[in-house]
Parts: C-alpha cells; sequence; structure tokens
C-alpha cells in the first residue's frame, strides 16, 4: 500500500476534515501519536521496493512549472480561541499574538515553512467555525478564475491586506478554499 504523504492528502482535501491532525500535516512532522497507525514492518525486501515507489503524477501537489503547493496563511475560525492557542502553543512550544486587526482579530504564529498560523473567532453569528488553508498562488485573480471554471463560488473576491498581500476565498464542493498572493 503506497505511503499517505502530506502531498497526497493535500491534493484530495482530507486536510480540512482532519483538524486533529493538522499541526502534524502543516509542519511535516513524521512523530506517530497514540492513535497513529503504524505501518508493519517486514523483513520482505520486495516490500521495502513498494513501499518507496515515487508517487504518480496525479498525486504530485506541482504545478507545471515545478512549483509545490504551499500553505501561507491557515485560518482557523472557533468559539474557543484563547482554549486552541493554548493547545498550539503548549504542543508547539510557541506563541501566539494579540488579536490583530489585519487578520480579523486573529491570533497568529509562525509554521515551520514561513507561513503563519491564525485563530480567530466567528466575524458575524452565521460564521460556523472552519479550519480554512490559503494557498500561495503567482497571480491570485488567475487561481480565483481557475477554482470558478472548476465549478468554484467565489465567497471572497481578491483583496488586499495592507502589507500583508491578497487573499481570496472560494468554496468548491463544501468546502473552503483560499488563496494569498505575497
Amino acid at each position: 500500500m503506497p505511503r499517505l504523504t502530506r502531498r497526497i492528502v493535500l491534493k484530495s482535501g482530507v486536510a480540512l476534515a482532519m483538524s486533529t491532525g493538522l499541526p502534524a500535516l502543516i509542519t511535516g512532522s513524521n512523530q506517530d501519536g497514540p492513535d497513529s497507525p503504524r505501518q508493519e514492518e517486514s523483513d520482505d525486501s520486495s516490500n521495502s521496493e513498494t513501499q518507496q515507489q515515487e508517487p504518480d503524477a496525479a498525486a504530485s501537489a506541482e504545478t507545471e512549472s515545478g512549483e509545490t503547493m504551499k500553505i501561507q496563511y491557515l485560518e482557523i475560525v472557533t468559539t474557543e480561541v484563547d482554549a486552541l492557542c493554548s493547545q498550539y502553543a503548549a504542543i508547539y512550544n510557541t506563541e501566539f499574538s494579540e488579536p490583530n486587526a489585519s487578520f480579523g482579530g486573529a491570533r497568529t504564529a509562525e509554521l515551520g515553512d514561513g507561513g503563519m498560523i491564525g485563530i480567530r473567532g466567528p466575524l458575524r453569528e452565521s460564521e460556523a467555525p472552519v479550519v480554512r488553508p490559503y494557498v500561495l498562488v503567482e497571480d491570485i485573480n488567475a487561481a480565483v478564475e481557475a477554482a470558478k471554471e472548476a465549478g468554484a463560488e467565489v465567497a471572497m473576491p481578491p483583496m488586499a491586506i495592507p502589507g500583508q498581500g491578497m487573499f481570496a476565498i472560494v468554496i468548491n464542493g463544501g468546502i473552503d478554499c483560499g488563496f494569498w498572493q505575497n
């Protein structure tokens, strides 16, 4: 059975539904938790050859120009901001900022790959809890158009955050997808 990689998870969109495993996914950690499935070890050399096969092109998260998908900003909307910030701070020995108005009042921290995580409360009564990754794109307008062509609904057209870049949100198949352009 092929090994599940970060690229495969991100490509399939499962990362959005796996918020409990999110920190390991974002940092690329390979640490096994108490409930993580472990691959059975075997002395069979043909088995190890199978496990080391390269993923096929469909599983790759690279663009035609060879760029890989990168989460620039990971937004978590919850009614329990302080509790969630405390959880991630304790696990990863990091500090979250005070609420940042530029990010909707989110408390932010840096991710290991240079991106940022922001945890904030709902901005309106109807906003449900959500985990929303914003992937880095070179051309945010082109990304939004491509998403629309793939059937997405534009929830937030490209908008500038002074000093930070631009973001947009689309919804496809009931999943919030963000784009970020520096």
